[in-house]
């Protein structure tokens, strides 16, 4: 917990705020009152942000908006997606990472609606989206830190009244076969219809699947082949799919990805899927070249302003 090591500032900023939480509906946190910096000692704003985030339970009581980029930021307003609904269920609850803003939970909840109209799914499982207050996670993703990214597993579900222990230990399954060059037997025209109803979403700016899983979706599409320009081969994304939202209108302080180049992007993923397959010899590393740093650790001070008032939100 980090209340011990606050300065006066914030506590004071916490006291502002109240003790007693609203109900976790998107309208009540989209009313909050909007998220401003908050000074802090040099001791907190050279603290692992990973470490502040990571040790908050709840949301802040601000107006909902996203701070930063994808990888680096934090989230206002998060909502809450229950943990059980009529076509989903939030997974590996342990974890606490079934926070997003208001338009990642309502696109969710539709998509899950979709997924439970197709052959042999009663809906999604979903992974991780973002913590209560997003910002840098201890451990797990670089990104889905301004609560605009979620994970959906690639298992179609067969019931969405798992306990809570059931959701620890059960699994998503691989998709993938040669490395990620080509699906497996799991795949299913079900897969495909899935992610081109979350690619052909206006909300979605882009879509991570294993390589082999576009290249795929390419071969099969026959109709509009629009939405494939969303869904961007990267490597690991064959237990789930990874679907990050644009910034919502009017959220002056979030950073849009730059958009994907023109065309259906086939080719680039049959690129990635050639260089699986063969792939090119690493470059001879120089002897006396340095070693290369370890990656530094975002702190408190590397995120917007806001991210310190989001933080003292209480």
């Amino acid at each position: 917990m980090i209340r011990p090591i606050l300065t006066l500032t914030l506590i004071a900023a916490l006291a502002g705020c109240g003790s007693e939480r609203p109900s976790q509906n998107l309208a009540s946190m989209a009313r909050g009152p909007a998220a401003t910096a908050v000074p802090v000692s040099g001791t907190i704003s050279s603290k692992s942000a990973k470490e502040l985030f990571g040790n908050e339970h709840s949301p802040s009581l601000q107006r909902s908006e996203p701070f930063g980029s994808y990888a680096k930021g934090c989230a206002a307003g998060n909502v809450q997606l229950p943990e059980t609904g009529p076509t989903w269920q939030a997974m590996r609850l342990s974890r606490n990472r079934n926070w997003g803003q208001p338009a990642t939970i309502g696109f969710l909840e539709d998509l899950s609606r979709k997924a439970a109209q197709m052959p042999g799914w009663s809906g999604l499982y979903i992974g991780d989206i973002s913590q209560p207050k997003g910002g840098p996670m201890p451990s797990g993703h670089a990104s889905h830190q301004i609560g605009l990214d979620a994970d959906i597993w690639m298992l179609p579900p067969q019931s969405t009244s798992l306990s809570r222990t059931e959701r620890e230990n059960i699994s998503s399954i691989s998709m993938q076969r040669a490395s990620g060059a080509s699906v497996n037997s799991g795949w299913s025209p079900q897969h495909h219809a899935l992610l081109k109803a979350a690619a052909s979403d206006p909300r979605v700016a882009r879509i991570f699947v294993f390589p082999g899983a576009k290249v795929q979706m390419c071969k099969d599409e026959t109709g509009d082949r629009s939405w494939l320009n969303k869904v961007r081969p990267w490597y690991g994304h064959h237990y789930h799919f990874h679907v990050r939202l644009n910034c919502p209108k009017g959220a002056t302080g979030c950073v849009d990805q730059t958009p994907p180049p023109p065309g259906d992007g086939c080719a680039d993923a049959q690129a990635w899927v050639n260089n699986i397959l063969n792939p090119q010899p690493p470059k001879p590393r120089d002897p006396n070249a340095p070693k290369p740093q370890p990656k530094r650790e975002l702190t408190l001070n590397d995120l917007p302003g806001q991210c310190s008032g989001v933080l003292a939100s209480r």
